[in-house]
């Protein structure tokens, strides 16, 4: 989940975001999402769909499957 947590923290970063704002949108603790970023942790299925909705890219962007 490499690809993942650092593409989680590139979009983040790009749209402005602390991780605190990103876990409130989530409902989790900043914890928890830091966790995602760091790699240590992984989202389930519904909290990547989440994810993938509030930086308005796809699961498989998110996941390394696709470049774009």
């Amino acid at each position: 989940m490499k690809i993942f947590s650092s593409r989680l923290k590139e979009l983040r970063i790009q749209a402005g975001y602390t991780q605190q704002q990103i876990a409130d949108k989530l409902h989790v603790r900043q914890q928890s999402y830091a966790r995602y970023e760091l790699g240590t942790g992984e989202p389930n299925l519904d909290m990547l769909v989440k994810i993938s909705q509030i930086f308005e890219v796809s699961v498989d962007y998110m996941l390394g499957i696709i470049d774009y």
